[in-house]
């Protein structure tokens, strides 16, 4: 089963132009994501999808490989189906430019969740652990079924426990999980999410998998102890590089240390 990990990458942020070349440390963040990815044994082929020349010209200068997209493409997922679209292989893996701590181990076991044939599309969770995290709108919570199964992502905090008061206390009775938002998909059904129309629940919640869920497809979750640590403001750059500081982590070294 072949797989190949494609990152997309657009230069023109809206919260945080220019964002891949960004530095973390001494490397620009999307040089960390691909470095990361590149560790992962069930990756045969590791691509950045861009429309810049700027970040192409960089992961070819390292040894990489990248290629140029359209840059009227509308997400991330619209950017993978193109780069996979001409590509010979099974399985793709769509994974964030901005997540340059990426832990190898959470990839491979995305991976491995298609071992099962009836999985079509895998993604990662891992269990909430304080009330910050349960309350915040920011963040996209998600209900499984017996199965691992999504039955449905949400800001909202859901299920509600009618009879306990306190939030803690609803920790401490239920398993709530928040969405870790990367994807893989096999190749057939990737091409043909990127032909479908955005749903009420996805325009409500601004959440993009509600639209796979509302158009009837399975998400099986892959549950894991990673905590994401995404770049997506000015203030998530000056911690992320407080973290690296504070921890001298390199991108050889992240596996040791962490």
């Amino acid at each position: 089963m072949k797989i190949v990990c494609v990152i997309p990458a657009r230069f023109a942020s809206q919260r945080l132009p220019g964002k891949p070349m960004l530095k973390i440390g001494n490397s620009p963040m999307i040089e960390w994501v691909y470095r990361r990815a590149c560790k992962v044994k069930r990756f045969d082929t590791v691509i950045v999808a861009t429309d810049s020349n700027i970040i192409y010209d960089h992961i070819i200068s390292i040894g990489g490989r990248a290629m140029m997209t359209p840059e009227d493409l509308p997400s991330g997922t619209d950017r993978v189906a193109y780069t996979a679209k001409d590509m010979d292989a099974e399985i793709f893996v769509n994974l964030q430019g901005d997540e340059p701590l990426i832990i190898p181990d959470v990839l491979e076991k995305v991976c491995d969740a298609f071992s099962d044939p009836q999985v079509r599309i895998a993604t990662p969770v891992t269990k909430i652990k304080s009330v910050e995290d349960l309350t915040d709108p920011n963040l996209a919570r998600v209900v499984l079924d017996h199965d691992g199964n999504a039955l449905y992502f949400t800001r909202a905090v859901i299920p509600y426990f009618r009879d306990i008061e306190k939030y803690e206390d609803w920790l401490d009775n239920y398993d709530y999980y928040k969405h870790i938002g990367i994807y893989a998909y096999r190749k057939d059904i990737l091409q043909h999410l990127t032909s479908l129309n955005p749903g009420k629940l996805e325009k409500v919640e601004k959440l993009e998998q509600l639209r796979m869920l509302e158009h009837g497809y399975k998400i099986r979750t892959v549950i894991t102890d990673y905590q994401s640590r995404s770049v997506d403001t000015e203030e998530d750059l000056i911690e992320m590089n407080e973290f690296i500081s504070h921890h001298h982590l390199t991108m050889e070294e992240i596996d040791a240390k962490m």
